[in-house]
C-alpha cells in the first residue's frame, strides 16, 4: 500500500481515487497548455483516460491541505507489463520550482515497484529536470530501440509537435531522450557507477542543441539526405 505524504506541510502526495474525478478535465487542459509554452509535444490525453487511471489505482496526485490541485502523473504498462511507464507529468503553474514534481515522480516510481516490481519503468521527455529525477531514481539514459515495440507506445506520440521527426527517422531519433530503470540491474550486488547528471548535464545540452539543429531542419521530401543524415547519427549516437 502507498501512503500518503504530506510535504513541508504544504502538500499531501497520494493515489488518486474516486474522489479527485472531478480534476481531470483542468489537469488535461493544463497537459496541453504546458505543451504549448514549451513548443515540445507530451502525449494528449482525455478526462475519460484519465479518471481511468484514477479509478484503476494507477495515478499518482498532489493537493495543498486545503484541497486545491497540485500536481499529477499517471502510469502504464506495455507488452504484458513488462514496461511500466510513468506518464503525463504535471505540475500547476503557482507550484512549480517547489519541489513537488519530485515528490509526486518519486511516489509514481514507488507505485510503479510495488504493482509492477519485475518490470522494466521507462520515460521519454525531453525536459532537463524529469531527466534529474529521473537519474536520481536510478533510470539510464538508453536508445529508443531499448523501449516497448508496441504500436500502441508509439500511438501516443502522435499528437506530440516532433512526431514527425520520430517517423522520419524509422523511430530512432527524435528530440526526446529515452530513459529506463531496469530492476535486475539494481538487484546485482556489484553495480556500475550511475550517471552522474549534475556532471553530464552541460554535455547532454550541447548534444541536444546538435540534436535539433540536425533534426528539425531535415526535410521529409530530401530521402537521400535523410538516409545519410541518419546514419551519422547513428555513428555519433
Amino acid at each position: 500500500m502507498i501512503t500518503p505524504e504530506i510535504v513541508n506541510d504544504q502538500y499531501i502526495v497520494q493515489v488518486a481515487n474516486e474522489n479527485h474525478l472531478r480534476l481531470a478535465e483542468t489537469i488535461c487542459h493544463e497537459m496541453e497548455e504546458s505543451a504549448k509554452a514549451r513548443g515540445t509535444g507530451i502525449a494528449k490525453r482525455s478526462p475519460i483516460y484519465v479518471m481511468e487511471k484514477m479509478l484503476e489505482g494507477k495515478a499518482i496526485i498532489a493537493m495543498t491541505l486545503s484541497g486545491d490541485w497540485v500536481g499529477f502523473c499517471y502510469i502504464e504498462t506495455w507488452e504484458h507489463g513488462k514496461f511500466v511507464a510513468n506518464s503525463g507529468l504535471i505540475v500547476h503553474p503557482e507550484h512549480r520550482k517547489s519541489g513537488i514534481a519530485t515528490r509526486i515522480k518519486g511516489k509514481a516510481f514507488e507505485l510503479s515497484r510495488t504493482m509492477f516490481p519485475d518490470a522494466k519503468i521507462i520515460g521519454i521527455t525531453t525536459s532537463l529536470a524529469v531527466m534529474k529525477i529521473n537519474s536520481d531514481l536510478g533510470y539510464q539514459p538508453v536508445t529508443l530501440s531499448e523501449l516497448p515495440g508496441d504500436e500502441a507506445f508509439w500511438k501516443g506520440c502522435q499528437t506530440c509537435a516532433n512526431f514527425d521527426i520520430l517517423t522520419r527517422t524509422n523511430r530512432k531519433h527524435c528530440l526526446c531522450t529515452g530513459m529506463l530503470y531496469d530492476p535486475e540491474e539494481h538487484k546485482q550486488e556489484e553495480k556500475t557507477e550511475k550517471w552522474n547528471f549534475l556532471k553530464e548535464s552541460k554535455l547532454y545540452e550541447r548534444w541536444m542543441r546538435i540534436k535539433e539543429r540536425i533534426l528539425l531542419r531535415l526535410k521529409p521530401a530530401d530521402r537521400s539526405r535523410s538516409r545519410k543524415v541518419n546514419r551519422e547519427l547513428e555513428t555519433i549516437a
